[in-house]
Parts: C-alpha cells; sequence; structure tokens
C-alpha cells in the first residue's frame, strides 16, 4: 500500500505541475503547488489537490473550495468551508470543520469526521468512519 500511496502522491504533483505549465497570466483561477514535508499540495482553479504519507497537516478550504486528499496514515485537519471533498488511501485520520455538498470515501480504514454541513455521503471503501460531530 506504501508504494501505491507514494505513486499517487507524484502523480498529484505533476498533475500540478502539469496544470500549472499550462497556465498563462491571462488565466481566470489561481493555481499554486507546494511541496513539502507535510505532503504535497496542488491548487488548481478551485480545487485543492493534497497527497502524503505519514504526515500531521493543516488545509484550508476557505470559503468553498473543493478539496482531493490521497495517500495513508495522515493526521489531517481541514479548516473552513469545502464544497465537495474526495479521500483516496488508508488509515487516514481526517477532521473537517464544515462539509457543504457531498463527501464520497473510496478508501480504507479512513476516520473521517466533520463538525457542520450537511454533505451526501458517499462510502464506496472499506473499514471507513464517517461521522458528524
Amino acid at each position: 500500500m506504501r508504494a501505491h500511496s507514494l505513486r499517487l502522491v507524484v502523480a498529484l504533483a505533476a498533475a500540478g505541475t502539469l496544470g500549472l505549465a499550462g497556465c498563462g497570466s491571462g488565466g481566470s483561477g489561481s493555481n499554486t503547488a507546494t511541496v513539502g514535508t507535510s505532503g504535497v499540495q496542488v491548487e488548481i482553479a478551485n480545487t485543492i489537490n493534497y497527497g502524503s504519507v505519514g504526515t500531521t497537516a493543516d488545509i484550508d478550504c476557505a470559503d468553498g473550495k473543493s478539496l482531493t486528499i490521497g495517500g495513508s496514515n495522515n493526521t489531517l485537519t481541514v479548516t473552513g468551508t469545502c464544497a465537495n471533498v474526495n479521500i483516496g488511501g488508508a488509515d487516514n485520520k481526517i477532521t473537517f470543520d464544515k462539509i457543504n455538498d457531498g463527501l464520497s470515501v473510496v478508501g480504507l480504514n479512513n476516520t473521517v469526521s466533520y463538525a457542520q454541513g450537511d454533505p451526501k455521503v458517499n462510502d464506496t471503501g472499506s473499514g471507513n468512519s464517517i461521522r458528524k460531530g
């Protein structure tokens, strides 16, 4: 599983780099990429793509960004209001302030909680714990 997660992190970084390379100064959205000890975070338009293995990190959805998370054995705290959230990977512990529209979990043994919101939840993974509160 670790090799798969590392490939996901590399894929997220590559996708973000390719996406950023094609953006000119006249683009309509902001695009950023951050690679560090707390993982890879690529933001394209209004979607944050985060991938890492074995890290503890804070992510800010601000006011309505969407978020895609990949990787394993991470402890993530997500502040702000996320529009849509997609979670892959395994054994992540993720806490959200608020999710408005949708929450999709396709990974294994993830623990996901959110304090506010009423998202449509789609759990197609195995062994995931998803709760509001």
